[in-house]
């Protein structure tokens, strides 16, 4: 439980979930009519630009560390509840944060009562920020001026996927090959001593056929698989610049001095 004295020390520190995730920064905080931190407003989003309101029952101090019981998206997903310094929490908004973080209807009637008992019509306590209890208890007449500063960053999130797909296309390819075969041709030779007796050797008259087998090459076409590349996807970061804008806030002094028009201090 966080205790009064721990309150003091809260605003800007900032808020994690019970996942080791940080969520944001707390703004300010909310006490019950017997003093007690009930609620803070937690700044989200990148700029901090965004406030939720969380239950502090659970919450505990880790160092200056603030450790809710809740993830980043609960919070930032709570109930739209104003959480200006100057407007109180009614009972309405606190029984819609008491339902949508589970907390019964009971502890939030009671947390009611306690405000209404301490002369506070709305359930609210007071709003607490760090800066203006430090304004309020200066005593050398000092005033402090605050301002907001612009704190631009970056966030790494997917843009879009690349992947290889290989799939298979037919072709035609022409090749020029040379083909043999064989042919006849009638081929004659007189009679001469050399072949005089071959020619005398068979008989005188007779019938009789010569077979002689013809051969021919006829093209064919095969195919081989044979690797002929290797390509992968590889990925390079490519450095841009882009302008970013957002508001920020300022206060100005004026003073009122006897005589004189209002001076503006910057």
């Amino acid at each position: 439980m966080i205790t009064l004295d721990q309150v003091r020390a809260l605003s800007g520190h900032d808020v994690y979930g019970p996942d080791g995730d940080k969520i944001g920064s707390v703004g300010q905080v909310w006490e019950d009519g017997a003093g007690q931190p009930t609620w803070a407003s937690v700044k989200t989003g990148l700029f901090g630009l965004h406030e939720s309101l969380v239950p502090l029952d659970r919450a505990d101090l880790d160092g200056d560390r603030l450790v809710l019981p809740f993830d980043k998206a609960k919070v930032k997903d709570a109930p739209n509840v104003d959480a200006s310094h100057d407007e109180p929490l009614t009972q309405d908004d606190v029984e819609r944060l008491y339902e949508y973080y589970g907390l019964s209807w009971q502890d939030s009637s009671r947390a009611y009562e306690a405000g209404v008992a301490a002369g506070n019509a709305n359930y609210t306590g007071t709003s607490y920020d760090a800066d203006r209890r430090q304004d309020e208890n200066y005593g050398d007449g000092a005033m402090t001026r605050s301002e907001e500063r612009l704190e631009a960053g970056t966030r790494r999130e997917e843009a879009g996927r690349a992947r290889l797909r290989k799939y298979v296309v037919t072709e035609q390819q022409q090749a020029t090959i040379p083909v043999a075969r064989e042919e006849v041709r009638l081929e004659r030779e007189p009679i001469t001593g050399a072949n005089r007796d071959a020619a005398f050797a068979g008989p005188d008259l007779t019938e009789s056929e010569h077979e002689v087998t013809l051969h021919a090459e006829r093209p064919v076409v095969e195919t081989e698989t044979v690797p002929v590349e290797r390509v992968r996807l590889g990925k390079e970061t490519v450095t841009d610049e882009e302008t970013v804008i957002g508001e920020v806030r300022k206060e100005r002094i004026e003073a009122d001095l006897p005589g004189e028009e209002n001076r503006r201090f910057n």
